[in-house]
């Protein structure tokens, strides 16, 4: 399939499109810019400096994708925007690139991002992750594997939600959210069990649920200060990879680990 960019698109002379990539009626796409095969953009999208998307992608209309951090802190300093393959960005999506801090926002593979997102500077999204129109992500904010973030809510700087966890919509999202877990509301923002209708269409077993409960458990309802409720844990459960997940998860010294790109460059 040839390249096809529309004769009212603009693109930078230095900017590097893959094979079979369309660019659509006044797209603009800046000379720092690389976009991988088969890729799409559609009409009036901009990509700006620094943004390096994947192949296979689809990128609707209006959307803003590597423009300059919304943070006072900024100073023009040289960051990137790193989108995977497959990845769809739908309308009016803005993606904000790093900043000094991390020097890039990351979005994985394999993601829906739907109507009027924002992810503020030096994000991480993981791979297949689905979040629904209009949620507001302030900067460094990580959204891992398989995660799901429901329509309009708005996640606090530095918040971390885990793997095959959900965000209900309208929520005030300004606790970490564990893995496996639903967690919601606007008022008081707090954890609502696991998200089992996730976990069953992920293709967990009932022997893997109940062991992630059995560790909740644990962690929320035993009464112990989160360090020994932890050790308990390690020392009474049986390490599957769900356990060692969830593990993972409180350990302080991998949380502070933003730097991890969630897919292969």
């Amino acid at each position: 399939m040839d390249t096809c960019i529309h004769p009212t698109a603009v693109v930078g002379s230095k900017a590097e499109i893959g094979e079979g990539v369309t660019i659509g009626p006044y797209a603009v796409i800046e000379d720092d810019v690389v976009i991988g095969d088969n890729t799409a953009i559609g009409p009036h999208v901009q990509i700006a400096d620094g943004a390096r998307l994947g192949k296979e992608c689809r990128v609707f209309a209006g959307a803003v994708l590597s423009t300059i951090p919304q943070d006072l802190k900024f100073e023009g300093e040289k960051t990137c925007l790193l989108v995977g393959d497959r990845t769809v960005i739908r309308e009016y999506v803005t993606l904000n690139r790093g900043t000094k801090a991390n020097g890039e926002t990351v979005v994985g593979s394999d993601n829906l991002i739907m109507a009027y997102v924002h992810a503020g500077h030096d994000c991480i999204i993981g791979n297949h992750v689905i979040i629904a129109n209009s949620v507001q992500f302030g900067g460094h904010c990580e959204v891992e594997d398989y995660a799901v973030v429901g329509g309009l809510a708005g996640v606090h700087q530095f918040v971390r939600i885990g793997k095959y966890a959900m965000v209900g919509g309208i929520s005030r999202a300004s606790l970490d959210v564990p893995p496996y877990v639903m967690a919601g509301g606007h008022e008081t923002f707090r954890f609502e069990g696991l998200n089992l209708v996730g976990l069953k269409r992920r293709g967990f077993s009932s022997q893997q649920i109940d062991t992630i409960r059995d560790v909740y458990r644990i962690i929320f309802q035993s009464g112990l200060l989160l360090g020994n409720a932890l050790e308990k844990v390690q020392s009474e459960c049986e390490r599957t990879p769900e356990v060692d997940e969830v593990l993972r998860f409180f350990d302080t010294d991998a949380a502070k680990r933003k730097c991890i790109r969630p897919f292969k460059s």
